[in-house]
């Protein structure tokens, strides 16, 4: 972990395990590290992608506005396999929420993704695939998608679980996305 810790504070990019499938990480505060996985994974560039974040503080450095009922709605689903989309007033953040001024986020239930999360700050992290493909359920799937295009790989074995749930919150309304 300490190389990928090292690789994503410079800006690098690499697969790892989520809580729920095997991730194409980069730092979400790194613009061209954005740009970076969008090409990688050839993913539609009007698309947004998940933020893996530490902790629901995290969210105000985009321009979340945490009030108290907002708080009590997502202790219900963090940390957990559940992707948050909410509103972001801050137009630096264009280059995550591509034109639609939401971003998805998830604190994962997984703890040393979340030590990682806390020192390198919030990964965008799509699943380890290129868009339309399956995602990855092992490292040698992910190395056929990327091979040496990226800077590491963690393997945890087989990953067999779903992508997490993707939500919407709008005030007292909670939407499903995806399950």
């Amino acid at each position: 972990m300490q190389d990928a810790l090292n690789e994503l504070q410079q800006g690098g990019v690499g697969v790892l395990p989520t809580d729920t499938i095997y991730g194409l990480v980069g730092s979400a505060l790194l613009s061209e590290t954005v740009e970076r996985i969008y090409e990688l994974r050839r993913r539609d560039p009007k698309k947004p992608m998940i933020v893996l974040i530490s902790g629901i503080q995290d969210l105000e450095q985009f321009g979340i506005v945490l009030s108290a009922k907002l708080i009590e709605q997502l202790k219900k689903y963090w940390p957990g396999p559940y992707s948050i989309i909410l509103p972001t007033i801050d137009e630096q953040f264009e280059y995550l929420h591509r034109g639609s001024d939401r971003i998805a986020f998830r604190v994962p239930d997984k703890p040393e993704l979340l030590l990682l999360l806390e020192q390198t700050g919030p990964l965008v992290a799509p699943s380890a695939n290129m868009e339309g493909m399956p995602p990855a359920r092992t490292i040698p799937e992910a190395r056929r998608y990327f091979g040496t295009d990226i800077e590491f790989y963690i393997d945890e074995g087989e990953l067999d679980q779903k992508a997490s749930t993707l939500l919407e919150i709008d005030g007292d309304a909670v939407r499903i996305i995806r399950e």
